[in-house]
């Protein structure tokens, strides 16, 4: 596999992966105990920390893509595997 391939790959991982991290650990601002500013949206998170969202994305998107690198190298999964029509 190319390296651009690699990259490509990963970025795709770590896009997919923001949609995973972002729920987590959300807290609003009735959850944290301090009042609204006026005009927040209640579902507001209190506390937006986005270094943290940053690393524990690069986290599952080097898990995921080190899953799939794998996968390419020993070929556990294939397409053939999948043709279930065949």
């Amino acid at each position: 596999m190319k390296w651009q391939s690699a990259l490509a790959i990963y970025t795709l991982f770590w896009a997919m992966s923001v949609f995973f991290v972002l729920p987590f650990g959300v807290r609003t601002s009735e959850e944290a105990g301090v009042p609204l500013v006026p005009g927040q949206s209640p579902s507001a998170p209190h506390d937006f920390r986005p270094m943290r969202i940053l690393v524990r994305t690069t986290i599952v998107a080097t898990v995921l893509f080190g899953a799939f690198y794998l996968n390419y190298i020993y070929g556990w999964v294939t397409a053939d595997m999948l043709d279930w029509v065949h």
